[in-house]
């Protein structure tokens, strides 16, 4: 009798495929995953809102002015700056590398969508000073399947800057005249502002330091923008330029001193007797005014100083006819203003008057 055939082998080809194809799905599911992330990771570094304003701070940490000022939304013409509330006439004398300080540790802190746009804040440090900025972007169309972006408010900012005492002036060693950057050119007020467009953010130091003038200066903070940023600094007399109105003062009592009447014309100091004068009087000044040049507006004062001069004449008295030589210490006080040309010279006027 033969034996009953063997039962049919199951065939394991179909629960292969199976687990094939699931695989193959974990990994297109990973995939695709890998690939989204990726893709949010890249848009946040390359494409995101943050991203754009990034950039232009990295363009001025590598001190790229002309670059930064190329990004859109960042430079502004004359009818932005009035739409801002910004003076029209300001000059852009500053946005360039040799003006700027340095920025450094950049990094985005938040975003935030509002209607159209997003404010984009970042931390930063500008010349050694920690700050915080926060700068509206929107979108501005397509670059591909990638959005474009624009500053919906400049970043620029506008210093006006009010320095007495010097035409002349530095921001962070850049130098500058007064007369260069106003919309008045050499008429230009020296006691009116002078509105200087800035980047924001930055450190904005600013002084003096000519011959007549100078200042320990002061620092500023540009971390609003579209904003107005107001900055006085008033400039003191340099030692060497008192030392000069000094001997210009002792030069014009020494000319007075040789005058040989009893009230020299023009002059601070002089003698009145009663009795009839038979010698040329000599004058010497015994005590020298020590001279204090303050800051008087657009010009200089010179402070009231005491001084003492000599005078030495024989009179003959009137009433007896004797002769006797007179010798009389004469105080007096002088004053004086000193205005600077427009050729960096000074125009020193000496004033006073007898004070007994």
């Amino acid at each position: 009798m033969s034996a009953p055939p063997a039962p049919p082998t199951p065939d394991r080809r179909p629960r292969r495929l199976g687990l094939e194809l699931g695989a193959i799905g974990v990994v297109a599911v990973l995939l695709f995953a890998a690939l989204a992330a990726g893709g949010v990771t890249l848009y946040r570094e390359l494409y995101s809102p943050t991203a754009f304003v990034l950039r232009y701070l990295d363009l001025l940490s590598d001190g790229r002015a002309a670059d930064a000022l190329a990004v859109p939304g960042v430079d502004l013409d004359a009818a932005e700056l009035e739409a801002a509330g910004l003076a029209s006439t300001a000059s852009d004398a500053l946005l360039r590398s040799a003006a700027l300080s340095s920025l450094t540790d950049v990094v985005g802190v938040s975003e935030e969508a509002s209607g159209d746009t997003t404010r984009v804040t970042v931390e930063y440090v500008a010349g050694g000073h920690r700050g915080t900025s926060t700068f509206e972007v929107a979108q501005d169309g397509w670059i591909g399947v990638v959005p474009s972006w624009t500053f919906a408010k400049s970043p620029l900012a506008v210093m006006d800057l009010v320095v007495t005492g010097s035409m002349r002036f530095a921001v962070n060693g850049f130098e500058v005249d007064k007369r260069q950057v106003s919309a008045d050119g050499v008429d230009a007020d020296p006691l009116a502002a002078v509105p200087l467009l800035v980047f924001s953010p930055g450190i904005y130091s600013v002084d003096v330091d000519t011959q007549i003038s100078a200042t320990p200066g002061v620092a500023v903070l540009a971390d609003l923008p579209s904003a107005a940023i107001p900055v006085r600094i008033q400039a003191e007399a340099t030692t060497e330029f008192v030392d000069v109105v000094q001997q210009r003062v002792e030069g014009f009592l020494a000319d007075c001193a040789t005058q040989q009447v009893l009230q020299p014309t023009g002059c601070p100091f002089g003698l009145t007797v009663q009795n009839r004068i038979i010698s040329l009087p000599a004058w010497s000044i015994v005590q020298h005014p020590a001279i204090t040049v303050t800051p008087d507006g657009a010009g200089w004062s010179i402070a009231q100083a005491d001084a003492v001069a000599r005078v030495e004449v024989q009179i003959r008295s009137l009433y007896d006819g004797s002769v006797r030589t007179v010798t009389e210490d004469v105080p007096f006080v002088i004053n004086g203003s000193v205005e600077v040309l427009p050729d960096g010279t000074a125009s020193i006027k000496v004033g006073g008057n007898r004070t007994s």
